[in-house]
């Protein structure tokens, strides 16, 4: 897979995100992170909820069920997920977004 974030992203810190395949950096705000994420291999959500989430989609594809409703999003597409919204979905490898998480903790510096 082509490098598609810049070297500074790549020097922020890894997320700690117990998926297989997935490299992350996080940027750590005072009540909020945003993560820069990439999949080598396709990967299962399990249905869960958090805080909000906001995500646009640099390369490859996604399909997300948020709330009941099933939808695709490629590359340019945009996602919203409320707070508390029951969702899950599948991550196709070649996946790369940016994802704002309205939640300060979400996830932690990989050690």
């Amino acid at each position: 897979m082509k490098e598609i974030f810049p070297d500074p992203i790549q020097k922020l810190p890894e997320a700690d995100i117990p998926l297989d395949g997935i490299k992350a950096y996080l940027s750590q705000g005072k009540d909020h992170q945003i993560l820069f994420m990439k999949f080598e291999k396709d990967v299962e959500l399990p249905e869960h909820s958090h805080q909000s989430q906001w995500g646009i989609v640099l390369e490859g594809k996604i399909e997300l069920v948020i709330d009941g409703e099933s939808n695709i999003f490629e590359k340019g597409d945009r996602y919203f997920i409320p707070a508390g919204v029951k969702h899950h979905g599948k991550i196709f490898a070649g996946y790369t977004d940016i994802t704002y998480f309205h939640q300060k903790d979400r996830y932690k510096v990989k050690k």
